[in-house]
């Protein structure tokens, strides 16, 4: 297995490995059994200019240079690299054709699990999203679209609104009679975040990801009208320039954390959940905890970066509100304050309580969320798809009458803009992408960001690494995203009929399920496709 081969230093100074580097290498005491590579690497000698790039470019150190460039299959993790900086696109890196024999139960990954855990006796580590082959429910959902008696809009000719307020809204809004004909507001508002377009990036901290990455993504929030989210990792000096349209976040290792911190921040997260890993806490190794990390977490240079599974002051909802008011406390009221929780079987009542506590945003993050680290049976095994989660919280705020004193931003599996507008339509105000982010600054979810030796500098604190990106580049890469995506957001809502994304939210009327079955479109409050208003 390509991670078992690196030496020990490496595992350490490996990412956010939010658990025992020692679980992912094998004991001294065993030998490892064989296991084929899962890539081979190829090169075309003919065409090769022998420059050495790729040999330079692999941050796995599968290459290597004698008189040619030799392979070291297993340490190849299939990041794609090599072939992209090869100057005569000579090189091929391709999933190893070996075949093992098949059986209906006992699947090639089932084998290799069984291999590596008889080697290490650990942990099975991994990084990114769930990408077990459950159903994906967006894929199954279709949306409406104007006909005849419905007149569709031109986005290119009609003013498309897709401006987004995150925050409580008041239950009425009334209106005193100013001098003249003029009204003046009466009603007290709470505060509320604005966004150009209903798109926020994810948490990822300073650690779990480069800082060039980090600040990539903060600068391209800061072109976009958006928000951007420190993670657990406190807030880089670097980045206090972009500290306006940043949402702090409050974790259970409370890094970073202290008044000024809140302050400096748009709005405050608190973090109870993630949904790469609901119901555990992580680790971050003394070993990355490097000068500026320690500054940026306040912990000391070398100290293990620990974060309990439960935040140990909130086991009640009580504790929460009290939490939550405190945080208001100390930031004047001035800014709204969000609950970040998994997507679990109650979510519904637990984002009720989180509502009643007090929260005016709650960040649904569901399974197929991304991480820097985490045991891969609890990432592909705990949790349940966003797309139910944010239907059932939309309703049951609906029916206890509490829609309004907070809003719902969707994560954990957002792929592109039809993504987007049908979890709108399922109820969710706005959506948070962090996966995606990290594919426009040229992520290959090759999934070893817990190794910490990713080729593209993105989930690597290696100086050698992290260099290879280029916040100007990438924040005008990560931007152009979030431009394409909300073009195509005008155009779903103009094919719909629909002049402002208000218009769509919580509209599961526009939406059919296709090859869904009756109990799962039960639950999402979704008519099966054919079956009309």
């Amino acid at each position: 297995m390509p991670q078992l081969d690196l030496d020990t230093r490496d595992a350490l100074a490996g990412a956010e490995a939010e658990f025992a580097p020692d679980h992912t290498r094998p004991r001294a005491d065993v030998v490892p059994l064989y296991s084929p590579p899962e890539f081979v690497w190829r090169n075309d000698t003919e065409r090769c200019r022998r420059c050495k790039r790729c040999v330079m470019q692999c941050g796995w150190r599968a290459l290597s240079w004698q008189d040619r460039v030799g392979a070291d299959h297993n340490k190849c993790v299939g990041c794609h690299r090599c072939e992209a900086m090869c100057p005569e696109k000579c090189i091929v890196v391709a999933p190893n054709p070996q075949h093992y024999k098949p059986h209906a139960l006992w699947s090639v990954t089932h084998r290799k699990n069984v291999w590596k855990q008889g080697d290490t006796g650990g942990v099975l580590l991994t990084g990114m999203g769930n990408d077990a082959p459950y159903q994906v429910i967006f894929d199954h959902l279709v949306l409406d679209a104007c006909q005849v008696t419905n007149p569709s809009i031109d986005p290119l000719r009609e003013p498309m609104e897709l401006r987004t307020f995150l925050g409580r809204k008041p239950e009425r809004v009334e209106l005193d009679a100013g001098p003249g004909s003029a009204l003046a507001l009466k009603t007290r508002l709470d505060p509320n975040l604005e966004i150009a377009t209903p798109i926020v990036f994810a948490p990822m901290s300073y650690g779990s990801i480069s800082l060039p990455a980090q600040k990539a993504i903060a600068m391209a929030a800061a072109e976009c009208g958006i928000l951007w989210n420190t993670g657990e990792g406190g807030l880089h000096e670097d980045l206090r320039p972009y500290a306006h349209c940043a949402v702090v976040q409050c974790a259970s290792g409370r890094f970073g954390v202290h008044a000024g911190y809140f302050n400096a921040g748009a709005a405050v997260e608190i973090k109870i959940g993630q949904g790469a890993k609901p119901g555990i806490g992580g680790h971050l190794p003394g070993e990355k905890v490097s000068l500026e990390v320690s500054q940026t977490r306040m912990i000391p240079v070398g100290s293990d970066a620990l974060s309990p599974a439960p935040q140990h002051d909130i086991y009640s909802i009580e504790d929460l509100r009290q939490l939550i008011y405190a945080i208001k406390e100390a930031t004047d009221y001035a800014k709204p304050v969000c609950v970040k929780i998994a997507a679990v079987h109650n979510v519904a009542a637990i984002a009720s309580g989180i509502v009643r506590a007090g929260a005016d945003i709650i960040y649904l993050d569901g399974f197929r969320g991304g991480t820097g680290a985490a045991p891969t049976v609890i990432r592909d095994h705990l949790g349940i798809p966003v797309e139910i989660a944010v239907a059932v919280v939309d309703e049951r705020l609906r029916q206890e009458g509490i829609r309004n004193q907070a809003s719902l931003i969707a994560a954990g599996g957002i792929r592109s803009s039809a993504d987007m507008a049908k979890a709108i339509a399922l109820g969710a105000d706005a959506v948070a992408i962090g996966t995606a982010a990290l594919l426009a600054l040229g992520c290959t979810l090759c999934q070893k960001c817990y190794t910490g030796r990713c080729s593209w500098g993105i989930c690597t604190q290696d100086p050698e690494l992290t260099r290879r990106i280029d916040p100007l580049v990438g924040a005008r890469r990560i931007a152009n995203l979030v431009r394409a995506w909300s073009a195509e957001l005008e155009e779903i809502l103009g094919a719909l009929g629909l002049n402002a994304v208000e218009s769509l939210r919580g509209s599961k009327e526009r939406l059919r399920g296709l090859d869904v079955d009756p109990s799962t479109l039960d639950v999402l409050g979704v008519k099966p496709a054919g079956v009309g208003a």
